[in-house]
Parts: C-alpha cells; sequence; structure tokens
C-alpha cells in the first residue's frame, strides 16, 4: 500500500518551507520489530458475488469456518507477536454473528480495527452497533458511479445501498473510505467517484489496481491499459496536490501495484524537484511490495497466506500451529523467497533500476501468468527507458501498453 497523501505532502512542505523531518523517518525505528499487518476473511459468505472478488465469496454457509473461541486464541497470539492492524473483511464481514464480540475483543486487546464491508448491509438497524464498536476505520467498496458499480457487483441498486452504509458510518463520527478497483470497464467513472469522495466528506479513497486471484484472475483481460493506469495516477496525484494546499486532510492511497512508488517518484522529480532526494529516501524505506513481510492474510479457515491474493499457497492453519510461528517459518521456498531483500525476481524487474522502491512488484500477477512468482510483474506500465533498462527483454503482456514518457515529462500518447 503506498500512502500517497503523506509523499505529496512532504514534498509541498520541503518546497514551501524547507527540509522538514517526515513522519514515516521518525516511526520508522519504533515499527521496526512489530508483526505484519493482518488481513482477516473472518467468513466467506456474502450477499453479493462481486465480478473481480479475491475470495470468490457467495451467498451460502462454507463449514469449518472458526469458532468466536478459536478466532478469540488466534488473536492473542497475533497480539503477542506484536500485530498492530486487524483488518476483519469477508466475504462479508457483517453477516457473520460474532462479528461485534470479534471486534470488541480485538480493541481490548489493543488492536488498531478496521471494517472491511460492501456497505450494503449498513443501515438503521445496526449502525449504532457499528458505531459503539468504535472502528479505527470502516472501508466500503465501490467499483465506480451507479450503474458501472451495481453492474460490478450484480445488485441493481447497491451503489446506493453501499454509498448510504458509508455515510451512516460518516455521520456516526467513524472513519471511512472508499475503495476502487479499477478495471478497462470502470476507469471512467474514476474522475466522478473522486468528486463524490469530495463532496460526501470521505476520509480516504483507495485506489486498488485488479489483481489476478479468485474472479480477479479470470477477469484479468479487463486489466487496465498502462495508458488508463498512468493518466488514473496522475489524476490521483494531482487531486491530492490541491487538497493538501486547501488544507484538507483527507488520505489518497494505491495498493496491489508498487510500481505506483516509482511513478511517483518521477512526478515528484518533475514538479518538487527540490524534495527528489527526501522523497526518494522515503520511497526506498518504504521498500514495495510487503507481501509475505508486513503484510498477512488469514482466510475463513484459518488458513495462512503470504496476502490475499495469495489464496493458492497456504504457509500453514492457526488451528495446527500459532501464527507466530507459521509467519517466522522459512521452509516454505515462496515465503523464503518474498522475505529475501532483494528479492531474486527476474524479466524486467531484475533489470530495473528502481527494484529498491517497488520491491520487485506484485508476485502473484507473475505466478498467474507465468506459473513463476518471480518472473517479471505483467501489471508494471512503466517503459524500458523510465526504469533504465537496458538489453532485450521480452514484455510479458496482457493488454498492449501505450504509455511513454515524453518531453522530459510523465505523459501519455494518445
Amino acid at each position: 500500500m503506498l500512502r500517497l497523501s503523506q509523499y505529496i505532502r512532504t514534498a509541498i512542505n520541503i518546497s514551501q518551507n524547507g527540509v522538514v523531518p517526515s513522519p514515516a523517518e521518525r516511526k520508522h525505528a519504533a515499527l521496526a520489530n512489530r508483526g505484519p499487518v493482518v488481513i482477516w476473511n473472518l467468513i466467506r459468505r456474502c450477499n453479493l458475488t462481486c465480478r473481480h472478488c479475491y475470495a470468490s465469496a457467495v451467498n451460502k454457509d462454507f463449514p469449518g469456518e472458526l469458532s468466536t473461541k478459536q478466532v478469540f486464541k488466534t488473536m492473542e497470539n497475533l497480539r503477542n507477536f506484536n500485530v498492530p492492524v486487524l483488518i476483519l473483511s469477508g466475504g462479508e464481514p457483517l453477516m457473520r454473528p460474532d462479528i461485534f464480540d470479534i471486534s470488541a475483543y480485538a480493541k481490548e486487546l489493543g488492536f488498531y480495527v478496521a471494517l472491511s464491508s460492501n456497505g450494503t448491509l449498513i443501515d438503521d438497524t445496526n449502525i449504532d452497533q457499528i458505531a459503539n464498536a468504535d472502528y479505527d476505520y470502516v472501508g466500503v467498496s465501490l467499483d465506480g458511479l451507479n450503474a458501472t458499480h451495481d453492474y460490478f457487483r450484480r445488485l441493481e441498486g447497491g451503489f446506493d445501498l453501499a454509498l448510504r452504509g458509508a455515510k451512516l458510518c460518516r455521520d456516526a463520527g467513524l472513519p471511512v473510505g472508499i475503495r476502487f478497483t479499477m478495471t478497462r470497464e470502470n476507469y471512467q467513472d474514476l474522475p466522478g467517484l473522486l468528486d463524490l469522495v469530495e463532496q460526501e466528506r470521505i476520509d480516504k479513497f483507495y485506489f486498488s489496481h485488479l489483481n489476478y486471484a479468485g474472479r480477479g484472475n479470470h477477469n484479468r483481460k479487463d486489466h487496465a491499459f498502462y495508458a488508463m493506469t498512468r493518466e488514473a495516477l496522475l489524476m490521483m496525484f494531482a487531486r491530492c496536490e490541491a487538497d493538501v494546499k486547501n488544507g484538507i486532510a483527507r488520505d489518497y492511497v494505491t495498493g496491489n501495484n508498487d510500481a505506483d512508488g516509482v511513478f511517483l517518484k518521477f512526478w515528484i522529480d518533475e514538479h518538487y524537484p527540490e524534495a527528489s532526494e527526501q522523497i526518494g529516501k522515503m520511497l526506498r524505506r518504504w521498500g514495495g511490495n510487503a507481501s509475505g513481510v508486513n503484510v498477512a492474510n488469514i482466510d475463513n479457515l484459518g488458513n495462512v497466506h503470504p496476502d490475499t491474493m495469495w489464496w493458492q499457497h497456504t504457509l500453514g492453519n492457526v488451528l495446527k500451529r500459532p501464527f507466530s510461528e507459521i509467519w517466522q517459518d522459512v521452509s516454505d521456498p515462496l515465503m523464503a523467497g518474498l522475505k529475501q531483500r532483494p528479492r531474486l525476481v527476474h524479466g524486467r524487474c531484475g533489470a530495473c533500476q528502481y527494484r529498491d522502491i517497488c520491491g520487485g512488484n506484485t508476485r502473484t500477477r507473475a505466478y498467474q501468468l507465468t506459473g513463476d512468482p518471480w518472473a517479471e510483474d505483467p501489471g508494471c506500465y512503466l517503459d524500458d527507458m523510465e526504469l533504465g533498462i537496458t538489453g532485450d527483454h521480452h514484455r510479458l503482456e496482457t493488454l498492449p501498453f501505450s504509455a511513454t514518457k515524453r518531453h522530459g515529462q510523465v505523459g501519455l500518447t494518445s
């Protein structure tokens, strides 16, 4: 996850006031020994069947899901392992009868607790319980504006229900974010969604790239054109820059494509060259892809995965072995490779001059396309010239590439 706002805010502060200490730099030492952020798919059941669901969730019960007692025991182990953040997800987590008991115990243990919901089940009957759960963050997914969202979510009126849920949480005083996963079919709705986030005073906008997992893997033909991706990121940079300059504290975040960090550096180099060195240090400290290192996933059956997009690869099960032991075990070749720095990636990723920023990008896409988790990431939308890649490297492509760098600027071809 790349927090655009902190980098652009720092760049503007440097531009206006000279070099200033980076919040990320001050916190870096304190965070060095913490456990990973854990995204926990507590339930696979969902009231929707979204076209790009990585969990391939449907509206039925799945046998073998963890009991409340088993969830509590696992949370205790996570906390003792210095896991700082629990993201309670699904399926739709609000369909789990004990969700508020789990949330209350997670808060009691001292976790930062986030709820990841499709928003449609948040209404007047449960908003008080949701507010009393005192979530540190509630994320609601929107796949575009009205008709587009309803198409992706396969529910007529789904957009209105999801937006209602987000607004109820906002009005209850909970920090709320909108998550948007871009494909070719919803790209055109991004400007309108950014306008909506501004109009509705939403705290965060999370732009997610499509990853090849679950139903998202079947839909990878819809992976956004590289030029569309670049234009979308430039749009995000501009919105974030405007908010910072206007004193608005909204956060803009991207995920599932760590090339965003490199593209952001190019944008900073162009627009805030005096901040280039500091931002470069911050981005290298961030280090890009965190699968198997700073991000973990537990699925509804207690299986542990390097992240939410690696459900095809299980590291162990919390009912048989504590999470803390599973996470530190590098006898698994994939886990050993993910924890290695630098990762032994090859192809264009191996020849790239910016691996220290992106960390080799997302390994899931490489694996799904080639069967090799260390192959180049086909989702990288930057070209060889930008990345300092020389020699003959065959590019793995799922869609035509039409982005370039022209006139000394990070731009787009027509």
